[in-house]
Parts: C-alpha cells; structure tokens; sequence
C-alpha cells in the first residue's frame, strides 16, 4: 500500500523538496486517511523528501551530460580552453613586439 501511495504522491507533487510545512499537511492528511501513526507519517514524508533530493541530483547529472554533448556537438570550446588561447595569443604578441 505504501509503495502505491508513494507513487500516487509523488506524481502529484512531482520531484521537487517539500516543503516542511507541505510535509506537516502531508502527514495530517495521511493521519486522517490512512490512519497512520505520526511516526508513519513522518518516515513516509522523509522517504518522499529523499527520492526528490535523488531526482534533484540525478536530473542535474543528467542535464550536465546533455549540454556538454551539445557543446561537443558543435564544437565549442570551453572557457578553459579560450583562455588558455588568448594568454598564448598574448604571449606571441608580446614577443612579436618586443
């Protein structure tokens, strides 16, 4: 029952945090219907919490691979590498001039 619950709210909240005061409504709405225990409520919203952290993070991981394959894809190059080229570019400058 749990585990399609978790479903069910999570589809309806989606994977963003909650809130501590949507976690207290969450916990009073569950005490009422499902006839949970306080305790129940509170590990029950702290899994919900720490699947959306995990989505969080896995979905920043993922956006980070999908603009460095764009990036690649048309041939950027990266801050890095344009600084390394103006301070060489610099460099052959001030050689030449001097």
């Amino acid at each position: 029952m749990f585990e399609l619950l978790e479903k069910a709210v999570m589809t309806a909240v989606g994977a963003a945090a909650i809130t501590q005061k949507k976690a207290e409504e969450l916990i009073a709405e569950m005490k009422d219907k499902y006839k949970l225990s306080e305790d129940e409520g509170k590990e029950f919203v702290e899994r919900l919490q720490s699947i959306a952290k995990d989505s969080k993070s896995k979905l920043r991981e993922m956006s980070e691979i999908e603009v460095q394959k764009v990036v690649d894809r048309l041939g950027l190059v990266t801050r890095e590498d344009f600084d390394r080229l103006e301070k060489r570019v610099q460099e052959l400058e001030n050689k030449s001039n001097g």
